[in-house]
């Protein structure tokens, strides 16, 4: 199932989120400044990829991953987390849209602080 949700999601449109997130991370690697978010960017670029079947977990980085957090939020978080959940509200209207919709909000939460997130594999029983 995770599969074909995968499948579903990069057809339609999960391939232009990856690839954005590619394209932020190698922006970042051209800037000095912005070299510290750029493996948050290329991590989250893979979750964009194909999540399902993947969870985001906090790690614990310190003082200097919340001061990259406040940043970030500031000045680029808070729009991506709103276009995320700008694409989750007519996807969670439509019955077959819903677990479209969760992934689009777990990137919109994801979008806010990307720096100290993991991406893990999810194993359901």
């Amino acid at each position: 199932m995770r599969l074909l949700l995968n499948l579903l999601w990069f057809i339609f449109g999960g391939w232009i989120s990856g690839s954005l997130w590619v394209l932020a991370g190698c922006i970042f690697c051209l800037t000095v400044v912005g070299i510290p978010w750029a493996p948050a960017a290329f991590r989250l670029a893979g979750f964009s990829y194909w999540p399902f079947g993947k969870e985001l977990i906090d790690r614990d980085d310190g003082p200097a991953s919340c001061l990259l957090n406040v940043l970030w939020l500031l000045l680029a978080g808070w729009w991506l987390a709103l276009h995320h959940l700008v694409i989750a509200i007519p996807l969670f209207v439509s019955i077959i849209g819903i677990p479209f919709a969760l992934q689009h909000v777990k990137l919109a939460m994801a979008s806010l602080t990307p720096v100290g997130k993991d991406v893990i594999l999810a194993y359901y029983y």
